[in-house]
């Protein structure tokens, strides 16, 4: 009876060891391949996972009425799947958008097993009187981290499937964000406690956390950021997550921007794109500039680009009477120029943003923070993305009802006349 009961365990476990070969009438066996669930250090730096960060909102207001159903939210994310699009950035919880998102994402799961994709969630950080009339006070948290925090907590367990990578704050220690800034404390403190987490179970152990902020804050920059607490900070996530803006350090740090005098005779196109060449080598030195303070800790951290863009409309600082950064074809050449590098160095680039967002300068609906997308809001593909609709991979695709078709209907000459040459540095002298 032993010798019974130990041959039925060996074959039960052959049988386990075979449960994913088939056999065909043939009689040859057919490997059905099991899918590996993926975890963050598979997902990051690794080309075929294209990350993005995504708002689906069509509206000027992020009012409760106003958010994205989960039929609008499900074309957009077919919209991206078909581009290569893997990972989804989103930036809180507080609204039902990041529910909705991952709502979506199972659904789409259940109606294909084939369909992928992944969710670096983000939990807002604010920090007292944030967004009211009272002074913000940089050195104390709001009272609505808490419940924040606690929201992205459940949604991370209850996705675990999905949710890849947890983000602690949003450009939360940049001091130019004077309206919510909080202390390097602030958010050591919140990814300390989602350590604690995963180490007891109650969050998946290789869930990622990090903290999504400009270089600057990552020790990229000004050194009085260097301090003990962001030491502690960046030994205690398990990836940085920086974000660089060769795009608005076109005005405020004009330098790499400005047509060097060497190359004034050259044809404008010439020009532009050198420009573009510039603006992505400045992205690769903050980057780096973020990798060696990492090492200058004596510490080895995955560095990982959290958010960069270029907007396409401006009024203000980036538009004709500015740094003339801003047009399609400026942004199909940075898009173009940051995927090839970070493709080929195994870096994640979310890229800043999937689709046009009007509320975000509700006040002025040219103003460059509404127009950042690689789509309109009416689902017209912007010139980075206009090969793809050519490659017809959009074919059945429609966001708010209509077509994936190009800007400017595809006339690239008609697109040309509103491209903007980069000034001199005489001619930023004699506007400054």
């Amino acid at each position: 009876m032993k010798s019974l009961l130990i041959m039925m365990v060996v074959v039960m476990a052959l049988t386990g060891l075979n449960s994913c070969k088939d056999t065909s009438v043939t009689g040859k066996e057919e490997q059905t391949p099991m899918k590996k669930e993926l975890t963050a250090k598979d997902i990051l730096g690794n080309p075929d996972y294209l990350a993005i960060s995504y708002g689906g909102y069509r509206e000027i207001s992020r009012d409760i009425r106003k958010q994205p159903t989960l039929s609008e939210i499900k074309d957009d994310l077919q919209i991206l799947y078909a581009m290569g699009v893997r990972v989804l950035r989103t930036y809180n919880v507080h609204y039902p958008h990041a529910f909705n998102i991952l709502t979506s994402i199972r659904q789409l799961k259940e109606e294909d097993p084939d369909f992928e994709m992944y969710v670096m969630l983000g939990a807002w950080i604010d920090c007292k009187n944030a967004w009211t009339e009272l002074e913000p006070d940089h050195y104390a948290e709001s009272e609505q981290n808490e419940s924040e925090m606690a929201r992205a907590i459940a949604l991370a367990s209850q996705f675990s499937d999905i949710v890849k990578i947890f983000a602690v704050g949003n450009e939360a220690m940049i001091r130019w964000a004077e309206s919510y800034y909080v202390q390097p404390e602030v958010i050591l403190k919140w990814v300390t406690h989602l350590q604690s987490l995963k180490k007891e179970g109650k969050l998946p152990a290789d869930l990622w956390i990090t903290s999504s902020d400009d270089f600057a804050s990552w020790g990229g920059g000004d050194p009085s950021y260097h301090t003990e607490t962001l030491a502690q900070l960046v030994a205690a996530v398990d990836y940085i997550s920086m974000h660089t803006y060769p795009y608005h350090n076109s005005h405020y740090n004009p330098e790499f921007w400005l047509v060097p005098e060497e190359e004034q005779g050259l044809s404008e196109i010439i020009i532009i794109e050198n420009a573009m060449l510039r603006a992505k080598e400045f992205a690769m030195s903050q980057y780096d500039s973020v990798v060696n303070y990492v090492r200058s800790l004596g510490l080895e951290k995955p560095v990982h680009i959290g958010e960069t863009g270029w907007a396409t409309v401006a009024t203000e600082l980036y538009g004709s009477d500015g740094s003339k950064a801003t047009d399609e074809y400026k942004q199909g050449l940075y898009y173009k120029h940051m995927r090839e590098w970070t493709n080929s160095t195994g870096i994640s680039c979310f890229y800043f943003e999937a689709f046009n967002e009007k509320w975000k300068d509700a006040h002025n609906q040219r103003g460059s923070e509404n127009h950042f997308g690689l789509f309109t809001i009416a689902g017209q593909a912007k010139y980075p993305t206009w090969e793809l609709v050519d490659k017809d991979i959009f074919k059945g695709l429609t966001r708010n009802g209509n077509p994936i078709t190009k800007t400017y209907g595809g006339d690239k000459k008609a697109l040309m006349n509103d491209v903007l040459i980069p000034p001199t540095r005489k001619e930023h002298m004699s506007t400054h």
